[in-house]
């Protein structure tokens, strides 16, 4: 059993900063990669930030030069630090995990969601 867990969301004026984190947990033999997503109203999830073996990162365009993603291996954590935030950036942020089992079986997990709120 695994479990992928978000927090840190809130609501915040535009041009401030929140720190997002996620964990995950159980039945993990390796963490292939982990990853934010984000869906705004009436709009697709789209990503965000991933993270992926040796430290190799990689930002959606809108938020290059203001959002930074990391991790804690041994916590088995990423973050997401999101600096001069816009209106715009408003949405449920989604953590995803693609990890390996100890059956060596490889999935994609999903956290349930923190909400982003950033007024103008």
């Amino acid at each position: 059993q695994v479990q992928v867990v978000e927090s840190g969301g809130g609501l915040v004026q535009a041009g401030g900063s929140l720190r997002l984190s996620c964990a995950a947990s159980g039945s993990i033999f390796r963490i292939n990669a982990m990853g934010w997503y984000r869906q705004a109203p009436g709009k697709q999830r789209e990503p965000v930030a991933t993270i992926i073996s040796g430290d190799i990162t990689n930002y959606a365009d809108s938020v290059k030069g203001r959002f930074s993603i990391s991790r804690d291996n041994a916590k088995n954590t990423v973050y997401l630090q999101m600096n001069s935030l816009k209106p715009e950036d408003t949405a449920v942020y989604y953590c995803n995990a693609d990890l390996t089992g100890y059956t060596l079986s490889r999935r994609d997990y999903w956290g349930q969601g923190t909400q982003v709120t950033v007024s103008s």
